[in-house]
């Protein structure tokens, strides 16, 4: 059964699958906001990977 987490961006409810690993990259499927996933006994817990902007060398 998924387990259920909530955006820290926008809130929405989202499902993480059984089967998802340690460091694995998941994303909110309404704001796209990404996350790392942190299992701790079982427990799952979402860490925000925050992305950095394209530098196209301006």
């Amino acid at each position: 059964m998924p387990k259920k987490v909530t955006c820290d961006v926008c809130g929405t409810e989202f499902d993480i699958p059984d089967d998802v690993m340690d460091g694995e990259l998941v994303s909110c499927p309404t704001c796209g906001q990404k996350y790392q996933v942190v299992l701790n006994s079982n427990v799952v817990q979402l860490k925000k990977v925050e992305v950095e902007a394209e530098d196209w060398g301006e």
